[in-house]
């Protein structure tokens, strides 16, 4: 699908508060609501949204602890990166996972109450998890930066 200038300001309005409703969005981008409907739905039917979702606040959950978690492999026996996927889906701890370059196989992205908690999700689950060979931990201090989104990488280059 290619995107006009419309669609990506819908995008952006959206992005920037996805609780707004059909009528103030088709205002905001000059269209008519039947007009944008139907723009958005093409936009949801083409996997360009893939849903809508609150932002919460982990602190006020109780939620103490972040972490950035690098996880190393053996790559000698066969799946074992299926095997070790399958096992990132049943950790609740981790929030996010990436493949990546570099000295590492995985980069995790751990959220935990506390310490003992994350302590005990290193040492019980993932540091037993077949395969793994090397786990470092950074942990996040203070965040400087979130939320950013594809439209402003698309907007970089205009």
């Amino acid at each position: 699908m290619t995107l006009d200038t419309t669609d990506l300001r819908i995008l952006l309005c959206l992005q920037q508060n996805g609780r707004i409703s059909n009528q103030e969005l088709a205002e905001k981008v000059a269209l008519s609501p039947s007009a944008c409907l139907r723009r958005l739905r093409n936009l949801e039917d083409d996997g360009i949204i893939r849903g809508y979702r609150p932002v919460l606040d982990a602190e006020r959950l109780g939620v103490e602890l972040e972490a950035l978690v690098h996880v190393s492999m053996r790559q000698d026996e066969a799946g074992w990166h299926e095997r070790f996927v399958q096992q990132l889906h049943s950790w609740p701890e981790v929030v996010g996972a990436w493949i990546v370059t570099g000295h590492s196989n995985y980069v995790l992205r751990v959220q935990a109450r506390n310490l003992k908690q994350f302590s005990d999700f290193i040492v019980n689950r993932l540091n037993r998890a077949s395969g793994v060979t090397d786990i470092r931990s950074e942990m996040i201090l203070q965040t400087v930066k979130e939320g950013g989104g594809v439209l402003d990488l698309l907007a970089a280059r205009r």
